[in-house]
């Protein structure tokens, strides 16, 4: 039918502009906090791809049912004020009509967005952890930036290298500031370099440099010159993350239940079935009064879209707490949309129906 192969072909063109602008904003505004992570010595700079890789995944179930909804929403609108809308419903269309091309547009997006957040979001919540543990677990060398102060692991020393040799691994005028004691030590040295002994124990080995000691505060500090100055650098035991309800897989929620998993069962069976009964809330929503203005509509719809998530992560939080059983919580946001929806379509084709006998 040219009706619903025109319809499916404008929100395919629509929604991929509109995923792309909703993705990039997404992980611009992440890849500028990360950044100012790693400039901040927070996390290393190679783990900021693998940071902004995990978030895309875990941020993609409400950014496809975002896309969804405006996708639905803007192509309506647009039928509305340019009149096909009039085309349409004289041609003997009423507006159920448009729930078909919707649900054919919808159902394998809504698939999808069902996969990443029963299975796919928390396998990336889960891995994301791990990774996080091995980054913490990391030695003050593998620390080491150039051009940048450095923090070590246990805050009890401040490290800075101006440049590094990636052939031969030395680096070059190397500067520590170390607490030990309840006295600070502060050591500049030309160059220095990394050893590993026999046994696997590593060292950070400084050449030709000089060593400040003395309390702060007291005149009295010691001066002393070094050819070689060698510290044994202590490597942390990783270790395992403790599971929590978000990076849990779906099976293991249901097979322990819980307060906290039952509330991140109507969290993840909510951002599907929301997804779905928003594309459908659209359809009424999209109604453009001349009267009212271009953007009422519009407002109206993301005042829709706003309440709809808060009372999702209500219900969560309610679930979580054990204030609402998870028999109710799961599908009572829904139920109540639902209900707004048909009061909606039922009013907009009484509307209709008026229009035309007049």
């Amino acid at each position: 039918m040219i009706f619903h192969r025109a319809l499916l072909r404008e929100f395919a063109q629509l929604a991929t502009a509109v995923f792309l602008s909703l993705f990039l904003i997404a992980i611009t505004t992440r890849l500028v906090r990360l950044l100012g992570q790693a400039a901040s010595g927070k996390i290393p700079t190679d783990a900021v791809v693998a940071f902004l890789g995990f978030f895309a995944l875990n941020a993609l179930p409400l950014l496809l049912s975002l896309t969804l909804f405006v996708t639905v929403l803007m192509t309506l609108t647009r039928s509305y004020r340019d009149s096909e809308m009039v085309i349409w419903f004289n041609a003997g269309l009423s507006l159920a009509a448009w729930v078909r091309p919707v649900l054919m547009f919808a159902l394998p997006l809504v698939a999808l967005i069902a996969a990443l957040s029963m299975v796919i979001t928390p396998w990336a919540v889960h891995i994301g952890e791990q990774y996080r543990s091995r980054v913490d677990a990391r030695d003050d060398v593998a620390r080491v930036e150039p051009g940048v102060f450095g923090e070590s692991r246990s805050r009890d020393r401040v490290f800075f290298v101006e440049s590094a040799g990636e052939a031969s691994g030395e680096v070059r005028n190397v500067f520590v500031n170390s607490v030990q004691h309840g006295r600070t030590g502060v050591m500049f040295s030309r160059k220095g370099l990394v050893e590993t002994a026999p046994n696997g124990d590593r060292f950070i080995v400084m050449l030709d440099g000089r060593r400040y000691e003395g309390v702060p505060g007291e005149a009295e500090y010691r001066v002393m010159e070094f050819e070689r100055y060698a510290a044994r650098v202590v490597a942390a035991a990783g270790e395992e993350p403790v599971p929590t309800h978000k990076s849990l897989s779906t099976l293991a929620l249901l097979q322990n239940p819980s307060n906290a998993n039952h509330g991140e069962l109507v969290w993840r069976l909510g951002i599907p079935l929301s997804a779905l009964v928003l594309a459908l809330l659209a359809i009424p929503l999209s109604f453009v009064n001349p009267r009212a203005g271009r953007s009422v509509n519009l407002l109206f719809a993301l005042l829709a879209y706003l309440v709809y998530q808060n009372l999702l992560s209500v219900s969560e939080a309610r679930v979580a707490q054990g204030t609402l059983e998870f028999s109710i919580g799961w599908w009572l946001v829904h139920a109540g949309v639902i209900v707004v929806l048909l009061v909606l379509f039922a009013q907009r084709m009484t509307l209709l129906r008026l229009k035309l006998r007049s």
